[in-house]
């Protein structure tokens, strides 16, 4: 008799177990042969941790290929085996076999440069403890300036989440949020490609209901989230906290419950399992998000001219982003005269509009250079689990 099981992590170390249980980083899925009681061990499952490279998916425009993997296991390591093949279903097109010393028994690192063929190749690393418990990982590598020519057949998926509010109960209404989002949703739809959801005069019980619908979305490793808001902010002193300004929200309302903290949108937006997730706001004091009101870090852009296109966004896609823009600082930000956008939107407009350059991709740091001379100065961070050299990046279609 089989189980399958479903593991949420890898990291459950210590399971009964039958000798020829393997487990696949990838899919989270192995299976446990039960049929054979006395075949039964206590045991752990080795873990796999790619260092080079990190995502699953990736580009490369030289054959020669170098990976570095760490292999932690509570039970000595037997063998690590490295193959090379065109798919999982497909037969090994090279191989490579290693024996850990002692020394090296419970923790191994596997550092090898790798010679692989034009396409597509899977690299699998096997690794097997000395109860014959087995985990596979693999990192797929598609070689060749001819098949990453086209950056849009990249396996990932843009979407963004504007929302926008004019309309409101207690405090006055806007003239631009809803067109200024309209006009920058038909943007990301229409030159970048990306998946577009407006909430417009939505209260704060719909705005949460909605980044809770994204919060529970499958991502894949270079899928991005744009999340933008547009309309009224709010600063409480006291509080020594910003606010985003829903629909219903109350003109005197002393606790702010009737308002969405930004310390609050902070935590759910960085939880959101999407790896790549920027923030904008053009709403008054959305500068004080960044809960140390800092200035611009880090926003030097590297520029990688001698890569294609693809290989370009993997390589910008490679760490965790969290990051944000907003209209200004921990001051009013102007709404503009009806019907042209607001300041803010529309240099971002602009941004959006310009397609990137040359090379069709639009950084954020190429972003901020629309928007950093602006009377009043906008606001360039990071927030979360942000890991440095992360950034977002828009492909025109």
């Amino acid at each position: 008799m089989k189980k399958r099981l479903f593991s949420l992590a890898l990291t459950i170390l210590s399971v009964a177990v039958a000798m020829a249980q393997n487990v696949s980083t990838r899919t989270n899925e192995f299976e446990v042969d039960f049929s054979d009681p006395k075949r039964l061990v206590y045991t752990t499952i080795p873990v796999i941790n790619w260092i080079t490279p990190v995502q699953e998916t990736n580009y490369a425009q030289e054959n020669k290929f170098k990976i570095r993997v760490e292999i932690d296991s509570d039970k000595p390591i037997k063998n690590i085996i490295i193959n090379v093949k065109e798919s999982e279903q497909s037969a090994s097109r090279g191989s490579s076999s290693i024996q850990p010393t002692d020394e090296e028994k419970l923790h191994t690192v596997v550092e090898r440069n790798i010679t692989l063929m034009d396409g597509d190749n899977l690299l699998e690393i096997i690794a097997e403890n000395i109860d014959g418990q087995k985990t596979i990982s693999y990192r797929k590598v598609t070689v060749g300036s001819t098949s990453l020519a086209d950056a849009t057949k990249l396996d990932r998926t843009d979407y963004a989440l504007i929302f926008a509010t004019d309309e409101y109960d207690h405090w006055g209404d806007l003239v631009n949020p809803v067109f200024d989002s309209r006009t920058i949703a038909a943007e990301l739809k229409n030159t970048y490609g990306f998946k577009v959801d407006v909430l417009e005069n939505g209260t704060q019980a719909d705005v949460l209901k909605k980044i809770r619908e994204y919060a529970e979305k499958k991502y894949k490793p270079l899928d991005q989230l744009l999340i933008f808001f547009a309309g009224h902010g709010n600063y409480d002193q006291t509080f020594g906290e910003g606010f985003v300004v829903t629909r219903e929200s109350l003109i005197n309302d002393e606790a702010k419950t009737t308002y969405l903290s930004h310390n609050r949108l902070r935590s759910i937006i960085n939880n959101i399992p999407c790896e790549h997730i920027f923030l904008a706001m053009d709403v008054c004091f959305g500068g004080t998000f960044d809960a140390a009101l800092a200035s611009s870090r880090g926003i030097g852009d590297e520029v990688y001219k001698e890569q294609n296109t693809a290989e370009f966004i993997t390589r910008k896609l490679t760490y965790k982003t969290r990051r944000f823009l907003t209209s200004g600082g921990k001051t009013y930000v102007s709404d503009g005269i009806a019907g042209k956008h607001s300041p803010f939107a529309k240099n971002v407009i602009e941004a959006l509009r310009s397609r990137g350059g040359r090379d069709g991709v639009l950084t954020l740091p190429e972003i901020y250079s629309y928007v950093e001379k602006l009377k009043i100065q906008p606001r360039f961070g990071e927030f979360g689990d942000n890991a440095p050299g992360s950034d977002f990046v828009f492909v025109a279609r």
